[in-house]
């Protein structure tokens, strides 16, 4: 039987979490992280494992955001080349992502700086919600400059953060009063090459649609030209299929 995404969280990664940390940061106390976590950490599911991990390491950290992601820093380890890897590879930053997500959501250089650096070997936008929710303009307008950067996976941050719908995250419509600078990131990355920013943008527009169908047009119809490229054809494709299964569920048999 395969193990579950959970069960790759349990006392063994905390160890090896704890002394990569220790590594960096000497004063580390592991001995009192692991026995803080140990007495529920395996019987809990995925999500509150994370939070386990992560307030727990707020209590062992230094007080101050800005020391602990400097910390963080120094562990993240090299870049991963292209655009896989998020899951199979990185995997052991979620808790780190999670910290960022539940303290620096008004530390808005340092946690954007932060997930700018972790999403190149992990994944950044969940850490990016609560930042996108308290600075939504400023946050989209960092987002449309991260849609022109030179690392793809820079360029899908862009894109995944402003998802209205993105799994395990909450729902954030803040997007759609600054739907101009919205449109203009995702402009940005509807010709580009890479597949993840490419189902990035288009699961963006599909999560529009459920809400704004007016909007999906809009943005759909301003793409939509006989010169467009094959990318961009991919991604209207795939972002109008709650769309068309509308269209098919209402259409008369």
């Amino acid at each position: 039987m395969a193990q579950k995404l959970k069960e790759h969280y349990d006392i063994a990664y905390c160890l090896s979490l704890g002394q990569k940390i220790g590594s960096v940061y000497p004063s580390f106390d592991l001995e009192r992280f692991i026995h803080s976590v140990s007495p529920s950490l395996e019987s809990l599911e995925f999500n509150d494992r994370q939070t386990l991990i992560a307030t727990t390491l707020k209590e062992v950290l230094p007080e101050s955001y800005e020391q602990t992601l400097e910390i963080f820093s120094q562990i993240l380890g090299p870049e991963l080349e292209g655009s896989l890897g998020m899951f199979t590879e990185g995997w052991w930053l979620w808790p780190v992502g999670k910290f960022v997500e539940l303290y620096g959501g008004e530390q808005f250089e340092q946690t954007t700086a932060f997930s700018k650096e972790l999403t190149k070997r992990f994944t950044g936008e969940f850490c990016m919600r609560p930042i996108l929710a308290r600075y939504p303009e400023q946050t989209i307008r960092l987002m449309i400059e991260w849609s022109k950067d030179a690392n793809q996976r820079v360029r899908r941050l862009a894109s995944e953060c402003l998802r209205i719908h993105l799994p395990w995250s909450k729902k954030i419509e803040v997007v759609l009063d600054y739907f101009d600078l919205y449109t203009e990131v995702l402009s940005n990355l509807k010709d580009d090459t890479d597949k993840s920013i490419q189902k990035s943008v288009a699961n963006n527009l599909n999560d529009l649609f459920k809400v704004d169908p007016e909007r999906f047009e809009q943005i759909i119809g301003a793409w939509e030209r006989s010169d467009m490229t094959k990318e961009c054809a991919w991604i209207i494709k795939h972002a109008s299929r709650t769309k068309n299964k509308k269209m098919a569920s209402s259409s008369p048999q």
